[in-house]
């Protein structure tokens, strides 16, 4: 898509191809709704949305899958390599989690931080007194703040090279977590923290969400774990669930996710559980950072297709 106008145009096309559905789905012909039939969204307001954002130069890449099913919903590019931040430490998650199952480590492993570990931004461990932390904790903190300080002293538990291998041995090509959590990026760093397509990560959360991500058990840790995220600012602002207390189901609806933020960058990518369906989704958004309102249209399109999912799923 890469913002051109005539992917924008292709999109707005798209979007306008059924409106007679969109009018029966949002309850304007009331026997939409009969006989135990699934009515779903048909995910044409976030097409809309994504084509406004292409229009102002936005790279997007999106998919939205039934997790039962895996049949796809909505794609936008999703076999786009983008940057994605903070996502990409989903598979740092993975790779302690099949330790601990593996009993390479125990839960109770005390890590020190060290003065090399040591970054700003996300996270509270650094507004904290403990020096030392047991591994779950530390993974419990990367899962509900995105904490950059025990994201390093996880990676240096395990090492960037295991991580790497996790991520190919569950058949990532196009997703990785890169390097650390660095302050400033000089030459001789990655670029970017991780990137991913959303395809595959996608594909990765609803192997998650069915226990098929390494194991049962190592599935059951990680989405326990994510189930924590305080982040729902992006897609999952739609659900309306409580950021700090959403483990249990409310309303129907249980969650798991991980986001990323970055200058210019906004991506999230989870689970979603209702009471008709169960979706996993990653949408990311590369786009010019220089205006306050780029960022508010970016965040609203998110939501725009996170009231899609809603409506599938609910």
């Amino acid at each position: 898509m890469a913002g051109s106008d005539e992917a924008g145009h292709d999109l707005v096309t798209a979007a306008q191809a059924e409106p007679s559905r969109r009018a029966r789905l949002r309850g304007g012909d009331p026997g939409a709704r009969h006989k135990g039939e699934v009515v779903r969204s048909d995910f044409t307001d976030g097409f809309t949305a994504l084509a406004h954002l292409a229009l102002t130069g936005a790279q997007v890449s999106a998919r939205v899958i039934d997790v039962r099913t895996g049949k796809a919903l909505f794609s936008v590019d999703d076999h786009v390599v983008l940057p994605t931040a903070s996502v990409g430490k989903v598979l740092l998650l993975l790779e302690i989690a099949a330790r601990l199952d593996e009993q390479v480590h125990s839960r109770y492993d005390l890590l020190d931080r060290t003065p090399e570990d040591l970054v700003g931004d996300s996270g509270v461990w650094q507004y904290l007194h403990a020096p030392s932390l047991p591994l779950t904790d530390l993974a419990a903190l990367v899962a509900a703040t995105s904490d950059n300080l025990a994201t390093n002293v996880l990676l240096r538990a395990v090492g960037l090279d295991a991580v790497h291998a996790r991520g190919e041995s569950l058949g990532l090509k196009r997703t990785a977590l890169l390097d650390r959590v660095r302050d400033r990026r000089g030459p001789d760093d990655a670029p970017q923290l991780s990137v991913g397509s959303a395809a595959e990560l996608t594909t990765l959360f609803a192997r998650v969400a069915r226990g098929e991500a390494v194991n049962r058990a190592v599935s059951s840790r990680v989405s326990d774990w994510l189930a924590l995220n305080t982040d729902l600012s992006m897609v999952a602002s739609a659900f309306a669930l409580d950021p700090l207390s959403h483990v249990r189901s409310d309303h129907g609806l249980s969650l798991f996710n991980k986001t990323g933020s970055d200058v210019g960058v906004r991506a999230d990518a989870g689970v979603l559980r209702g009471p008709r369906a169960s979706v996993a989704y990653t949408v990311t958004v590369q786009f010019e950072d220089d205006v306050h309102m780029n960022r508010l249209a970016v965040l609203q399109a998110m939501r725009t297709i996170g009231l899609d999912i809603l409506e599938y799923v609910h």
